[in-house]
């Protein structure tokens, strides 16, 4: 009887340890919450750092950056709430894309996020190590494939501009506005000379 004790005592054991030595999955920073058609949110989970940047990176290799503000810097975002308070709609014809939202601790500029994402572009994945950016950095991609259709969203954000590197967007001029296309760095540099008489094309219009 003592024996059989033993025996069914190192079995237990063994099982424990096997558990014991499962890592427990890795949850998630945010959450994409699809609204139909290509209309998405992304909502911050609890514990995260108290800034972020949200990009999108196509199929077709476009980059979009989410969270454009005057200062063109990190913005502040809730745990439970959607970031910039808005919805976004993702062009169905550039496929799947991947949204990286970026958590930090203090505020970053995101130009250089975004110069570093289209140097990582052709990577299948990325993680915050492989950014160079200031103090504490977290970031979580999801991936999305929007689909045509879907009746628009209160508060969505459906409009786009297109900027060269440097440049300064309509959008970016007039309000805190998302949704701006972001130009390979090769594209031509904004006008210099004096004063602010640099030049946007964002409708064709001269």
């Amino acid at each position: 009887m003592t024996r059989w004790l033993c025996t069914v005592a190192v079995v237990a054991l063994g099982v424990l340890g096997c558990q014991g030595e499962q890592k427990p999955a890795a949850s998630a920073r945010a959450e994409l919450k699809a609204l139909g058609g290509s209309t998405v949110e992304f909502i911050p989970k609890d514990g995260q750092y108290p800034y972020c940047l949200l990009f999108t990176v196509s199929e077709k290799g476009v980059i979009r950056q989410l969270t454009m503000t005057r200062e063109n810097r990190s913005i502040k975002c809730d745990a439970g709430k959607r970031i910039y308070n808005s919805s976004f709609r993702i062009p169905s014809e550039e496929g799947k894309v991947r949204a990286y939202v970026f958590f930090s601790d203090q505020r970053i500029q995101a130009g250089s996020v975004a110069q570093q994402l289209y140097d990582l572009r052709d990577k299948q994945r990325v993680t915050a190590m492989d950014f160079r950016l200031p103090g504490a950095v977290a970031m979580e991609m999801l991936e999305f494939t929007p689909q045509a259709g879907g009746d628009p969203v209160t508060g969505a954000v459906v409009g786009t501009t297109d900027i060269a590197e440097g440049g300064q967007s309509e959008l970016e001029a007039e309000a805190e506005e998302p949704g701006v296309d972001l130009a390979p760095p090769t594209a031509a540099p904004p006008p210099t000379g004096g004063g602010s008489g640099a030049k946007t094309a964002t409708d064709g219009t001269k």
